[in-house]
């Protein structure tokens, strides 16, 4: 699942409009559906916003861990690319 259609399941789970949020964070309308369309992404202030109003963390907002905290299989693949490395090497 892409970043913006995370985002869009996350507002539409919540009940909120894209009105309600772009209000909220005082970005135009054009901004916030163009983060749920894919064209472009939110900056890390306006990510920790998003987080404070869909009462989510971030790891959940970008799509590494549902809800409920449990790493998705976009973690998996992730790690499987970046986070196994060797500790001791420099």
């Amino acid at each position: 699942m892409t970043f913006g259609e995370n985002l869009k399941q996350i507002r539409l789970a919540r009940g909120m409009t894209q009105k309600d949020v772009y209000t909220a964070l005082s970005v135009s309308c054009n901004c916030y559906a163009s983060w749920e369309q894919g064209r472009t992404q939110p900056d890390i202030d306006s990510i920790k916003k998003l987080c404070c109003i869909y009462d989510v963390t971030a790891d959940c907002l970008i799509g590494l861990e549902d809800e409920y905290g449990s790493k998705t299989h976009e973690y998996f693949e992730y790690f499987d690319q970046f986070g196994n490395r060797d500790k001791t090497a420099k």
